[in-house]
């Protein structure tokens, strides 16, 4: 093997002469790597929690490669502000895993092992996503000129702006409008002839789909991520956009921007079959969920708690729907008692009382303030017992007719469904009678929704 060898340093003002130090290649070469590694470990770790002052758009991904490709080329084309894209594929048995492998430039991935549905893959997206703002984008879009520059120009233009949606050609509801093309190419020259700013375009809605959906970081921090407990696709963007509208911020359809969609094309591949129990399943999981959320919607807005001089107040957080008097934990295991608006941690609660926490997203739990002081354990074993002779501080009340509520600070709380009190732990709780007089004149607060269902314990 050949030898180098470099001369030892020498002082400056020194006579003497350097002597011949002989090195191995190979060494040299692992020295120089460790270093490096070393040293990007590091720079990685200051940069993790650094935000970035741009876009992230979130692309889930199951199989349609061809698709996915077109639609990143088209986001390098007519995108001018500053982006980062993200794409979690879902467990894809074509070339999707190999191209992305391939990929350089602002784009980073995450390949899932299985099918955890489009809430499963736009979580892991909003999980690694930096952006000031974000945008939830499927992989079947061509994006066009001035797509983002206008969103981004209606979301900025008023903070009460929850999130902006585009106009596409196949969509359902508002946000589809009549096209005057038949292909793809005579798509481009439609889509130049739309490239002008116009807020004469923007117009309020309750509804955005979410092929394409753009927002800014802090809402996660209010509304959470999208619940798995639906499969695969539909109706989970619903439940989302309800709770948006529940912490009372706005919809708005940017009229001004464009992109085109070629139309739920992995549903389609699912076969009639099984596209119909997939649907009937989260349609179902859905009405279950909320009865009629627009009802809660609209009860929240003439309630008026979430707003303070016509803007939304600091309320609106998840944990502003949470119940009080439960048990919660993370995905790491770690246990808390939910009390008033803050959360105290404890222990081994499950065998002492025999109530299951309810798992919540870190993102959630972070959101809840921890208690300062430690909560004794006997005081809160006795926080838990159901009173004799009137309500107290977390009593689940009702009269009878079906609806549940929880007793707080002189008001009441609606459950919104069944289904919500039982994801709460809640369903096996003795329940207050009160007269239908006294719970009519009481005033009442937020509702009590039910908190999304999470498969993946790193959220």
């Amino acid at each position: 093997m050949k030898r180098t060898f470099r001369r030892k340093s020498v002082r400056p003002g020194s006579k003497k002469r350097g002597k011949r130090i002989w090195l191995d290649p190979g060494s040299s070469y692992r020295l120089g790597y460790e270093r490096g590694y070393a040293q990007g470990t590091v720079k990685g770790e200051k940069a993790f929690d650094q935000p970035f002052h741009g876009t992230s758009i979130v692309i889930p991904s199951y199989n349609q490669a061809e698709y996915l490709v077109r639609c990143i080329e088209s986001i390098e084309t007519h995108t001018i502000e500053p982006y980062e894209i993200i794409v979690v594929d879902n467990g894809s048995t074509d070339e999707t895993g190999d191209y992305l492998k391939k990929r350089t430039g602002q784009l980073r991935y995450r390949l899932l092992e299985t099918n955890r549905g489009f809430s499963g893959g736009v979580n892991q997206g909003l999980m690694m996503a930096k952006g000031d703002t974000i945008v939830i984008l499927n992989n079947d879009t061509l994006v066009t000129p001035g797509w983002l520059t206008h969103m981004l120009r209606c979301l900025k233009s008023d903070p009460i702006i929850g999130a902006v949606g585009p106009v596409t050609n196949y969509i359902s509801g508002e946000q589809q409008i009549a096209v005057p093309y038949e292909t793809v190419e005579q798509m481009w020259e439609y889509a130049a002839s739309r490239d002008k700013p116009d807020v004469t375009k923007w117009k309020e809605t309750d509804r955005l789909v979410g092929f394409c959906v753009l927002f800014r970081r802090e809402l996660l921090g209010r509304i959470g991520y999208f619940d798995e407990g639906f499969r695969i696709g539909n109706y989970e963007d619903d439940d989302w956009i309800i709770r948006v509208r529940l912490c009372g911020l706005k919809l708005v359809i940017a009229g001004d921007s464009f992109i085109h969609h070629f139309g739920s094309v992995s549903m389609k591949k699912l076969g009639q079959e099984q596209f119909h129990a997939v649907h009937g399943h989260n349609e179902l999981y859905y009405t279950g969920k909320w009865g009629n959320p627009h009802v809660w919607v609209d009860e929240v807005k003439q309630n008026g708690s979430l707003f303070r001089n016509g803007c939304p107040s600091n309320a609106g957080s998840p944990s502003d729907f949470f119940p009080s008097h439960v048990f919660i934990r993370d995905q790491g295991g770690q246990q808390y008692f939910l009390y008033e608006g803050n959360k105290y941690p404890c222990t081994a609660m499950e065998e002492k009382t025999g109530i299951r926490p309810v798992v919540l997203s870190r993102l959630d739990i972070r959101s809840i303030p921890t208690a300062e002081a430690v909560m004794d354990e006997k005081v809160l074993l006795s926080v838990l017992k159901s009173p004799i002779d009137g309500p107290v501080e977390g009593q689940l009340v009702g009269s009878g007719d079906g609806i549940v509520y929880q007793w707080r600070k002189g008001c009441i709380r609606p459950f919104v469904s069944d289904f919500a009190l039982e994801r709460w732990n809640l369903k096996e709780r003795s329940i207050l009678n009160l007269s239908t007089e006294r719970l009519q004149f009481a005033p009442r607060g937020l509702p009590v929704i039910a908190p999304p269902i999470l498969q993946n314990p790193v959220l």
